[in-house]
């Protein structure tokens, strides 16, 4: 190929970005998101699980970019909401690290930001939560004004920009007991996770999970035809993700993928993004902030640790992050300590080859404490559902303590997994002498990003986070989960 071939191509690729930035920038667009609740990756035929099909994400990554290695900052509802709404790491917003942990009303969230901008904030289901945000300073959930989204539709002018955040309860337990296999998800298709017994009543659990899934892909079917018939579906970038990863043992509420990898799509229907590509770079949630006020045009942002995912989505670059760090503090109310308020921190850095986690107080139980007197909590920072009641019910049995252990028992100071023979994250490689040089490495690469961030826990500190009431109490059970009124 000549050098005009070549310089011909490259400016034929610039102008190219610069339209597709120039139609972006064209007028605010309206932004609908959608949030699930507990989805993992990969749970979705669009990446290529052969079970969950699910045509209109499908359909959405046909109109979009779909991303391979997001990540929730937090596993955790209440952290990872707060964090998407403020763009910050979970660790900076004070008592919201924690799940029903308060967020301060004086945090700036998107929300503020883009009303100040004209735009229509709302959201419907789940919002920010759990927990009580009457207690915090907020007289409305920090996620908006709650409506409909076929009400706000109806009732705002054509020509006014919307926000609007779906956050379904989907696939958040208690799943519809036998659903999956009487919807016709063949059991026998199922590839049971490396982390869970691959029983009888953990396939069938996991098939009333996917039934949730498929529930909630008919959900964003209807969505879009809401959408198509009020005219506005060119004009609105839709953004799907989920909040944390599925609700099994030794996956939600912890660092491992199954609890922090998550689904990704940025779509447009007008080809206001890059249409029907994939990209593998990472993706912290707390990048979508930053994201949503840029689709805005929103000038000065407040200050936030997330970075636009704008120069991806219009071709200017493939690459976003090389890494995630995550984290999670305490997840419900399981330890006696700290007058129950104990947590199990975490802290995480995720590359492509490695995933290197620091427990930071290990002498305490991952998932909770067996019990607590006085109350119906059983290890109570796992969902209560059938996969978890087989694996305490025979807890004893050769053949399944080993899951026992991977989900409930207590963990080292240190793990590191080699993701490229172990993506199930079950075979911790910190004290194996090939892996010292890496574990190094990826340490002192935690440890500078906690220091260089202000983490609390550096150092052994962060006592006070343990301390920290929650606005609202539940218990979790062996099969379910009882609110305290």
């Amino acid at each position: 190929m000549s050098i005009y071939s070549k310089i011909k191509i490259g400016f034929v690729v610039i102008v190219k970005i610069m339209a597709l930035t120039n139609l972006l920038y064209a007028q605010q667009p309206n932004i609908l998101f959608i949030l699930a609740d507990d989805m993992s990756y990969p749970y979705s035929s669009v990446y290529g699980d052969p079970v969950v099909k699910t045509p209109n994400l499908e359909r959405l990554a046909q109109h979009g970019v779909t991303f391979t290695n997001a990540y929730s900052a937090n596993p955790s509802c209440t952290p990872s909401r707060a964090a998407m709404l403020t763009g910050k790491y979970p660790h900076k917003l004070g008592e919201a690290v924690n799940l029903v942990g308060r967020l301060d009303a004086s945090i700036p969230t998107y929300v503020q930001v883009l009303r100040k901008e004209g735009y229509e904030v709302a959201y419907d289901r789940k919002g920010w939560a759990p927990g009580d945000f009457t207690k915090m300073g907020y007289t409305e959930n920090p996620a908006g004004t709650q409506v409909e989204f076929q009400k706000l539709i109806s009732q705002i002018p054509k020509d006014k920009p919307f926000f609007f955040w779906f956050g379904t309860n989907d696939p958040h337990r208690t799943f519809p007991f036998g659903k999956g296999r009487a919807s016709g998800i063949d059991l026998n298709r199922i590839q049971v996770p490396a982390f869970l017994p691959d029983v009888p009543e953990v396939r069938g659990d996991m098939a009333d999970y996917f039934y949730l899934i498929k529930r909630l892909d008919d959900e964003v079917g209807e969505l879009l035809k809401v959408l198509e018939q009020s005219g506005r579906l060119e004009n609105t970038i839709i953004v799907m993700t989920s909040d944390n990863g599925m609700p099994f043992p030794h996956a939600k509420a912890n660092l491992y993928d199954y609890g922090t990898r998550v689904p990704l799509i940025i779509s447009s229907f007008s080809k206001k993004v890059l249409q029907d590509r994939k990209n593998d770079s990472f993706v912290n949630l707390i990048d979508l902030t930053p994201t949503f006020l840029e689709l805005a045009h929103v000038k000065t942002n407040p200050e936030m640790d997330g970075k636009s995912l704008m120069p991806v989505l219009t071709g200017q670059t493939a690459i976003h992050r090389t890494e995630v760090f995550l984290e999670r503090e305490r997840h419900c109310m399981v330890r006696n300590e700290f007058d129950k308020g104990a947590g199990y921190p975490m802290r995480a850095i995720r590359t492509k080859d490695f995933l290197y986690i620091i427990n930071l107080r290990p002498a305490r139980m991952p998932a909770g404490d067996e019990s607590i007197p006085g109350t119906p909590s059983e290890y109570g920072d796992v969902d209560g559902g059938p996969t978890k009641a087989f694996i305490l019910d025979n807890r004893n049995d050769p053949n399944v303590k080993y899951f026992f252990d991977l989900g409930f028992g207590k963990r080292p100071s240190e793990e590191l997994y080699d993701l490229k023979n172990d993506v199930y994250n079950v075979n911790n490689v910190a004290n194996v002498p090939e892996y010292a040089s890496a574990k190094k490495e990826l340490k002192e690469q935690l440890l500078k990003w906690m220091q260089d961030e202000k983490d609390p826990r550096v150092n052994g500190g962060g006592d006070e986070i343990d301390r920290y009431k929650p606005t609202t109490w539940a218990w979790i059970t062996k099969w379910s989960i009882e609110f305290v009124k």
